[in-house]
């Protein structure tokens, strides 16, 4: 007799499956978003992005565009914080030997792409903030590809993405709090810091009910806004103060409770919702042959196709010639080649940076380069991946 599956399964096939979807999801809102402000409706949708809605008296009067870049990317951020958590603390990422090769190559594909970006935009404005636009991978985007075409490779190469690209987003979460942190208030800071505290008592606490935490995480949300830190900090924080080992009498814990049911509303509404008025940037006339000739723009766009296909391949080679690391099983350089070219597929986070670090034409130019590169490497990732399933299906075929 066989033994029922469990409702929330351990391993990746129906994360991979839900973010295929997100990613179709992802995928339609930006060409939305891109229809929509090169239309003759543009001025609506300018409009619109830029409403202010909310309560001034709290400094909460904030645009529509800002509460989708503030507020419900802080959604974004708790699951990914929750993933982050599980990952560390029970997943891929508790196994320092399995653990190690996708945290040396995402610090690569860090670290190259920003210098990269920096050599090429040496000199210009902005570029002291600018070079952190192309350090960023996209979960979303990034596992709705591989899902799509890499249906024969090992399924370590799924495992080594989705930790390479945990680690990534911790890297770019910490960048947005030490560089856009423009103003600071300590009392706030400190409110915030309380609320956290009680967030991780109750949780220490067995606490489950819902009318307690959602206060706590909205709360949370505005005073970490109010300090004049990003306030996706906040979802991440709270993500990663939620319990993740279960109890003897649970089922689940309440991290993986809370993933599975947050996962689709962060996929299918917050991500996309903030690519709806992220996206919309001007693609018409000239605006695309300036992209060419900006060199802030050419160094995000250098920084992600090439810079961080290099940095990731690159770095987790080292690895393994040091000995300090292997291989993912049934796997080698090659087909970690055509993973790593997924890297480069930065939007979400990227253009929240590009966002914050630019203003004006300039945040238009590289939010246009982050989508021509990652669509760009989206496409150089796909051609990659069918090649080596074939190759892998066949070697698994061969008598």
């Amino acid at each position: 007799m066989q033994s029922r599956r469990p409702a929330i399964v351990t391993d990746f096939a129906r994360y991979l499956r839900t973010e295929t979807v997100g990613g179709m999801v992802l995928l339609g809102a930006t060409a939305i978003a891109l229809i929509w402000a090169n239309s003759p409706f543009s001025g609506s949708y300018t409009g619109l992005r830029d409403l202010h809605v909310g309560p001034a008296s709290l400094h909460l009067d904030l645009s529509v565009g800002d509460w989708a870049k503030d507020g419900l990317l802080a959604v974004f951020f708790f699951v990914a914080g929750l993933e982050l958590k599980r990952e560390l603390v029970v997943g891929e990422l508790s196994k320092f030997k399995a653990a190690i090769l996708p945290v040396i190559a995402a610090v690569g594909g860090m670290v190259v792409p920003a210098l990269v970006a920096v050599g090429v935009a040496w000199g210009q404005p902005g570029v002291e903030r600018a070079w952190a636009i192309p350090v960023a991978t996209d979960i979303a985007f990034a596992l709705g590809v591989l899902a799509i075409t890499a249906s024969g490779l090992p399924s370590s190469l799924r495992v080594f993405l989705l930790s390479l690209a945990v680690v990534d987003d911790l890297g770019a979460i910490l960048l947005i709090a030490i560089l856009f942190t423009s103003k600071f208030d300590l009392l706030a800071a400190l409110g915030a810091l309380a609320l956290m505290a009680l967030y991780a008592y109750l949780q220490h606490k067995r606490v489950r009910t819902a009318w307690l935490y959602v206060p706590i995480a909205v709360a949370t949300w505005a005073l970490v806004h109010a300090a004049g830190v990003h306030a996706t900090i906040a979802g991440v924080a709270l993500g990663l103060l939620t319990r993740v080992r279960k109890d003897p009498r649970e089922k689940h814990s309440p991290a993986v409770r809370l993933e599975h049911r947050l996962q689709p509303y962060s996929a299918g509404f917050a991500v996309p919702v903030f690519a709806l008025f992220a996206a919309g940037v001007p693609v018409g006339g000239d605006a695309l042959g300036r992209l060419f000739t900006d060199r802030i723009a050419l160094g995000v766009m250098a920084g992600l196709v090439f810079g961080k296909v290099v940095g990731i391949v690159g770095s987790a080679a080292l690895a393994v010639w040091l000995k300090a690391a292997v291989w993912p099983s049934g796997a080698g350089p090659r087909d970690v080649l055509a993973v790593g070219m997924l890297g480069g597929v930065g939007f979400t986070v990227s253009l929240l940076i590009a966002d914050l670090a630019l203003d004006g034409a300039a945040a238009e130019q590289a939010k246009a380069a982050v989508l021509l590169a990652s669509l760009t490497a989206s496409l150089f990732a796909a051609v990659l991946l069918v090649r080596r399933s074939r190759v892998h299906q066949a070697d698994n075929e061969a008598p």
